[in-house]
């Protein structure tokens, strides 16, 4: 070999290796439901220094969208190492668990086979803080989510605060009347079935118990630290200001963002490290990221 190709090969390998030596590993997970009676799959990303290291470890529980599954957050971005790369950079645990088609996350009355507030908070949780070295404090515990997972992530922060002690939407369905949504008529019936099935008809059931933006002083009595933004092009982008507004109005602190784009992935690629981040900071300042 030459000396050229020599000091490339070298150069390559320095590049090269510590990449992969730091990947993060992604693990699959079995986690039965006791009210549903089912077991569901989640995706669980460990750091790469959680091989190494003896800490107890913050958790982001990261939730998909409507008409997903669990794994969406980690094949459908453009950059499909997103996860990865963020599990790295905080040292972080991200979960994704699974919230079927269209549960939103809520315990349905109508339903038995779609109780997945039960689901999340009361089998999710408790497993991940089994199998894994998790810091079991809520001091060390976020959530956030797209679209239904956004609206889930801040409905069940919003009725669990003992739970979590931050949250974040992008783009969140906030509010199952559909006030304010802009979508065609078909698809926007389409959905209305779809609410009035684990919900019940919104001409007999009153919807602003599952609104978050009904939830705002609920969410100001809480204390958690929250995030949300939506794409100025997003058919749901006048709730999300709306819930802005009243936020503002009762003066509960929290960030807020428009950014371009509409709902999409290439949006929610872009919005994830701003809630990364902001997560980052909140474990910071209670003590509880791994350095």
């Amino acid at each position: 070999m030459s000396t050229k190709r020599k000091i490339l090969s070298f150069l390559f390998s320095l590049v090269f290796l510590p990449l992969v030596s730091t990947a993060a590993k992604i693990d699959s997970l079995d986690i039965p439901s006791a009210a549903m009676k089912k077991v569901y799959k989640a995706v669980v990303v460990l750091p790469a220094s959680y091989s190494k290291s003896k800490a107890a470890y913050p958790v982001l529980y990261l939730l998909h969208g409507g008409f997903g599954h669990y794994r969406d957050w980690l094949v459908k971005t453009p950059d499909t190492a997103l996860l990865q790369n963020l599990s790295d950079q905080y040292n972080l645990i991200i979960v994704l668990p699974e919230g079927e088609l269209f549960s939103y996350y809520i315990d349905s009355p109508l339903d038995k086979g779609s109780q997945f507030e039960s689901y999340i908070i009361k089998d999710v949780i408790p497993k991940i803080d089994t199998t894994y070295r998790t810091n079991r404090s809520s001091k060390a515990r976020t959530i956030s989510g797209l679209s239904m997972g956004g609206y889930g992530a801040f409905y069940l922060s919003a009725r669990h605060p003992e739970v979590f002690c931050a949250a974040g939407s992008m783009s969140g369905a906030l509010n199952p009347d559909m006030m304010g949504w802009k979508l065609p008529p078909e698809m926007a019936n389409n959905i209305k079935n779809a609410f009035a099935a684990i919900m019940g008809p919104i001409e007999s059931v009153d919807y602003s118990i599952y609104s978050i933006i009904s939830m705002a002083d609920v969410i100001k009595k809480n204390g958690t630290k929250l995030i949300f933004d939506c794409g100025v092009d997003d058919f749901l982008v006048e709730p999300n200001r709306e819930l802005h507004r009243r936020l503002l109005f009762n003066q509960t602190p929290h960030d807020y963002a428009e950014r371009p784009g509409a709902h999409s992935w290439d949006y929610w690629q872009n919005s994830l490290p701003h809630h990364v981040l902001f997560f980052h900071e909140v474990l910071k300042a209670n003590k509880t990221t791994v350095n």
